[in-house]
Parts: structure tokens; sequence; C-alpha cells
């Protein structure tokens, strides 16, 4: 199976870009290949443009730059999106890189009389958010769900990709940075067993 990791943190010694590397060693365990999608390095550019709205109203092609991004999920068996909590959601580059990547007509096709067809049913996604705060704050406050609320159910579930792993890597579960990072590499192996569970079925 090969798998498409996409991130977005500019720092690259930083723990997202660790935890990116050890998800990516843990899949390729099990023989898998992995492409990464560094769109911070890669300077995708996440701004939702005029033409952007055109490709949305069908009234213009999809800017190359998005036809890329497209072509690669198309060439994954399963997308996993790696980053860090910022303001109890994503960042803002990965957010556009959504907003301007998942097109109507190919992650989804409004007919424009309230139905509308799921096109990404194919289409597997994990999930793995990584934030400071404690898990009780995090349910305390809702947070939690309401991440799944919007990421889980509002995106994926909208394109009927289906959502087999969403995980939170809180900062203080563990003793030591090396902990979480040993955590993500079995959460990596993990992802790839599950999906090859789900093949031989």
């Amino acid at each position: 199976m090969h798998y498409l990791i996409v991130t977005a943190h500019p720092v690259q010694s930083s723990l997202t870009h660790g935890v990116v590397q050890r998800i990516a060693a843990g899949i390729a365990e099990g023989s898998h290949s992995v492409e990464i999608a560094d769109l911070a390095a890669e300077g995708f550019d996440p701004r939702f443009s005029t033409d952007d709205i055109s490709a949305f109203q069908l009234q213009a092609p999809i800017p190359v730059d998005v036809l890329a991004e497209q072509q690669r999920i198309d060439r994954a068996d399963a997308v996993i999106l790696v980053y860090p909590v910022y303001w109890w959601s994503m960042p803002g580059q990965l957010k556009g890189w959504i907003d301007r990547v998942f097109t109507n007509g190919w992650a989804y096709q409004d007919g424009g009389d309230g139905k509308v067809k799921k096109k990404l049913s194919h289409l597997r996604v994990h999930l793995a958010a990584i934030g400071a705060a404690d898990r009780s704050t995090y349910d305390r406050h809702g947070y939690t769900s309401a991440i799944q609320t919007q990421i889980d159910h509002g995106i994926f579930d909208y394109c009927g990709a289906q959502v087999v792993t969403s995980e939170l890597l809180l900062m203080p579960e563990f003793p030591h940075i090396e902990a979480l990072l040993a955590s993500a590499q079995a959460l990596g192996s993990k992802m790839a067993g599950v999906a090859q569970s789900q093949m031989a079925l």
C-alpha cells in the first residue's frame, strides 16, 4: 500500500516533523511505501483565490498546483494528516490545503439541489494531532468532540472518506519526548496493520 503523509510546520526540527518521521518509519516496517507532503517546505499557497472560486463553481479548470495535490492523493491508498493543534484545530496552511484541494467535482459533487454526492469513499484517512494541553482540558471544554466534528465528520465524512484513525498525541501524557515519538512509530505500525486487515476482508 502507498501512504501519503501531509503536514504543515515551518520548522524541520519541530516535534511535528519528528512525529511525521516516526509514523513513516512505523508504516515502512510493513514494507509499504510512504510519500511526505511537507506543505511548508514546498511553499504550498493556502489562499482560496478567485481561480479557486471559479473552479468551485465549475466555470474554470482546477488550478495546476491543486491538480498536482489531487493527483498525489489519487496515487495513495491512505492519507495521513499530522499536525500541531493551533487554536483547537489544524494550522492555517493545512486548512487551506483542504479548502483548495478538496474541490467540488473531485472530492464531492454539489448538484445544486441540496444533494451532495460523496466521491472519496475509496479513501482511508488517518489523523494524528499533537497537543500541549492534557486530555482533561480537551474533554472538559469539548475540544476533543469539536475537533472530531469539524475534521473527522465535517471534512472527510462530507466527502465519503473513511476516518480509520483519529488520534490525539498529548504531550502531558508522555514522560519525555522520546516516549511520544515511540508512540508515534507504534501508531504508524498500527495504521499499516489496520489497513492490511481491512484489505484482507
